[in-house]
């Protein structure tokens, strides 16, 4: 889509004024999604983004600019309007450009874009059906979306390097509104991956993921108020990752660390947690919702290691924000689409597996909160300071699960929480979602086992706990 001469003269055109760095990122890309609304199909849309994204940067400093116009004209004068942020003469010239080679983990055997609009449908009226089935009045609303992106991508930087990349990646969601006279709940359900359409039959069908949603809903909406206070809680796995994904990963990122705007800036090779956790950032592995093969810098996709054995020892950098580290970017770098500047982001971020089991976490727990995962909430990466509400939560009483509870907020901060786990479990799991920050809406997967903080507070309604 760009030609290798064209892209030398707009990689120098950048440079011409002293930035000691110059970055071509070329966009295209096709989504389409659709949406069932309780039974009837409510929208079907295509959408099509291509542009380029230009960046130079000088010691510190960085400057950004996009564009729909790929001409020759159209990038040359995005180039000259950029570089004017500078005024010393040119020290760096770009002269070749060398292909670079990656592994593709995430092999599509059958693009979305040959899949008929007619067997979207069809799998989500699998799950439909199963919602329908069900018959329940509480039952008012079911919504079902199915969405996916083909996305190829090119970048061309002054370290006389080319790569090009090709992604597709979709999601299922069912989501279930259900109602009575006490109020209304939601139960939602959205698997995704970088496979092809039948992992939607296979790994993760549709019956069986709108009846986790209405399971949700309908259990929630008969819930009592969730008791305050402190108390042990077990986080299950795979969604509760979400808390150390907003929590903890944040604060990791190299774009709070290096400004020293992260309550771990400066700990590298310090306990920041319990001595059985190890945190981890791996976006290598094959055909996950998070996975990169090469970053939107040129960086190899690599599996981090944040945090062993409770030290910190290692962070997500990119190029840049790695300058004031001095430190070179480990393949973090990320961004929505062209229009947005990247920056250091997360891939698929987990805890690693423990040696206990679920079933002893919650046997050893006399009292306190089992919670299977979160519906949002706020968090300040300087003082990793939180409070997640909670989608699905139960009572454990003496050593059992116990009745389900609504309303539940976990309240506390992160480098607190991390040295309070105390038993980690032997089953990892992941949920995927959508992370946004500086740098755009990404795909992200969060993950852990089942395990147990032996104390935070909660936040409720239903008085003290007893």
């Amino acid at each position: 889509m760009l030609s290798k001469s064209l892209a030398i003269q707009v990689l120098n055109k950048l440079l011409e004024t002293g930035a000691d760095y110059s970055e071509i990122f070329l966009e295209y890309s096709e989504s389409h999604s659709l949406t069932i609304d309780n039974g009837k199909v409510d929208a079907s849309n295509n959408a099509i983004t291509s542009g380029v994204g230009l960046r130079i940067l000088k010691n510190n400093q960085t400057v950004y600019g996009f564009t729909s116009d790929i001409t020759k004209k159209g990038l040359m004068s995005l180039a000259e309007s950029l570089n004017k942020s500078f005024n010393d003469k040119q020290s760096l010239t770009v002269t070749n450009l060398e292909k670079i080679k990656c592994k593709n983990r995430n092999v599509i055997k059958r693009s979305y874009n040959d899949v008929p609009l007619q067997e979207k449908i069809d799998l989500l009226k699998e799950g439909i059906r199963a919602i329908e089935t069900n018959k329940d009045p509480r039952i008012v609303r079911h919504i079902a979306m199915f969405g996916n992106n083909s996305r190829h991508v090119e970048v061309f930087n002054s370290k006389g390097k080319h790569f090009s990349r090709d992604t597709e990646f979709a999601r299922m969601i069912f989501q279930v509104v259900a109602a009575n006279e006490k109020g209304m709940e939601i139960g939602f359900e959205g698997p995704g991956c970088q496979s092809d359409i039948s992992y939607f039959h296979t790994v993760v069908n549709p019956v069986d993921t709108a009846k986790k949603a209405v399971r949700t809903a309908l259990l929630m909406l008969d819930a009592k108020e969730c008791p305050s206070g402190k108390m042990p809680v077990v986080i299950g796995n795979g969604w509760g990752g979400v808390l150390f994904h907003e929590a903890c990963g944040h604060p990791l990122e190299a774009s709070a660390v290096s400004r020293n705007l992260s309550y771990a800036s400066g700990k590298e090779g310090e306990l920041i947690a319990s001595p059985i956790v190890t945190a981890i950032d791996d976006s290598t592995i094959p055909n996950e919702w998070g996975s990169i093969d090469i970053d939107d810098e040129g960086n190899l996709g690599e599996k981090r290691v944040l945090i062993k054995d409770g030290k910190l020892v290692n962070f997500m950098i990119d190029d840049f924000n790695g300058r004031r580290m001095k430190r070179n970017g480990n393949g973090s770098c990320r961004r929505q689409n062209y229009k947005y500047c990247p920056t250091s982001r997360m891939s698929n971020t987990y805890i690693a597996n423990g040696k206990s089991t679920p079933e002893e976490i919650i046997k050893s727990t006399k009292l306190g909160l089992y919670t299977v995962g979160f519906n949002g909430g706020s968090v300040d990466p300087t003082t990793g300071e939180f409070n997640f509400g909670c989608s699905e939560a139960y009572i454990i009483r003496d050593g059992k699960i116990a009745e389900p509870v609504k309303g539940a907020t976990l309240i506390g901060k992160g480098e607190e929480i991390l040295k309070k786990i105390d038993m980690i479990a032997n089953d990892l799991a992941f949920g995927q979602g959508m992370c946004g920050a500086a740098s755009g809406s990404i795909r992200t997967n969060v993950g852990q086992p089942t395990l147990r903080i032996s104390e935070i507070l909660v936040g409720g309604r239903g008085g003290e706990l007893k």
